[in-house]
């Protein structure tokens, strides 16, 4: 009797150990049916997005960004701004030593004022060789006068010594009215020949007066260039003296200042930026084996990573020219060397369609997001 009380729980706790196996074999093959179903599913579900949709993280917000460059060189006097500051157009926000550029201002309006006076002695010497010639030119009318006296004069006292030469041969006057007759023509003929001189010096001193004339002419048109030269010189030194004060070109937040007082800049360096208060957009960049479907006008679906949950719609507008690698400083060269065939990535440029969104004003060039391109 004791022997068999003893056999019976040894067969229940066989029956258990026996049962427990199936069971957890039957849990397992729910779960991995479970798994399998959720598995197939998802990517059944990917697959058909797949197919209507191109999505890229390789994405970030960008914006104009003017930067802030001095048009002269010079020392830094004041900086007038903070960083991330908001600034207006027009406003001051370098302003440079400008005490060499007033000097050169000077220099320029005195050369100007010495090309004046040049100019009012030319002038001068004109109105001097004008006078000049209109006496030398009365002066020989009078002469002419004087000539055309002489002339008659020395017809009428030939006349009177021929007809005293005739009158000398027969004795019907005396000797002294025949040498008066004779004195009194060669008189007149000298008279004339002087006049004659006296025309010539004046006509050739009119011809003097009006080469000297001709020259100070010459010479106002020089110095009317020489004033317009100065007075350009005047106006690039007040240009450039103008330069001195750097102010912010458009309207929008300033980056971070590195430029200080006493600092020294050049022509041409950039000292900070300006993020322009333009709507931003998104540049996305899409593998090359993504841009079969894609074409411009498709709706966009925008996740900021700065703002999860919110989606911002917009549409593709632009596909750059070029890949990004030939943009790169140093663009890769496959011709040479071992090549490795690298997936290229595009460009594409994606724009927002409610530019007055808060979220949209919100974003700033940098910022990562996720673009998910509608294909239908």
């Amino acid at each position: 009797m004791e022997t068999q009380t003893q056999t019976k729980p040894t067969n229940n706790i066989n029956m258990q150990e026996t049962t427990a196996p199936k069971k957890r074999s039957k849990g397992f093959v729910i779960v991995l049916a479970a798994l399998v179903l959720g598995g197939g599913a998802f990517g059944i579900t990917k697959y058909i997005h797949a197919q209507h949709h191109e999505e890229t993280d390789n994405a970030q917000i960008d914006a104009n960004v003017s930067p802030v460059i001095p048009r002269v060189s010079g020392y830094v006097k004041e900086v007038r701004v903070k960083d991330n500051q908001v600034v207006k157009k027009g406003d001051t926000l370098v302003v440079l030593d400008n005490r060499d550029f007033l000097l050169k201002v000077q220099q320029a309006e005195n050369a100007l004022y010495a090309a004046q006076a040049n100019l009012g002695a030319a002038e001068a010497s004109t109105v001097a060789a004008e006078a000049g010639i209109s006496t030398a030119q009365a002066q020989i009318g009078t002469i002419d006068a004087q000539i055309e006296a002489a002339k008659v004069n020395l017809w009428r006292a030939s006349q009177d010594f021929e007809r005293y030469a005739n009158l000398i041969k027969d004795h019907s006057i005396t000797q002294q009215e025949y040498e008066q007759a004779l004195a009194a023509k060669q008189t007149a003929e000298r008279q004339l020949d002087v006049l004659a001189k006296q025309k010539a010096a004046a006509s050739r001193q009119t011809h003097v007066v009006s080469t000297q004339s001709g020259a100070t002419s010459k010479q106002i048109n020089i110095a009317n260039a020489g004033i317009k030269q100065r007075e350009t010189e005047v106006e690039d030194a007040k240009l450039n003296l103008s330069y001195t004060v750097i102010t912010a070109p458009e309207d929008g937040v300033l980056s971070k200042i590195y430029v200080q007082p006493g600092q020294y800049v050049a022509a041409g360096q950039s000292l900070f930026s300006v993020v322009l208060n333009t709507t931003p957009w998104v540049v996305a960049n899409f593998k090359e084996t993504q841009l079969a479907k894609m074409k411009l006008g498709q709706k966009v679906s925008v996740h900021v990573d700065a703002y999860p949950g919110k989606e911002l719609e917009a549409k593709v507008t632009s596909f750059a020219p070029a890949t990004g690698a030939r943009f790169a400083l140093l663009p890769p060269d496959n011709a040479s060397g071992n090549f490795v065939k690298v997936v290229q990535r595009l460009p594409v440029k994606i724009e927002f369609n409610d530019p007055n969104d808060a979220v949209v004003k919100q974003l700033r060039p940098g910022m990562n997001v996720v673009v998910d391109v509608h294909l239908d």
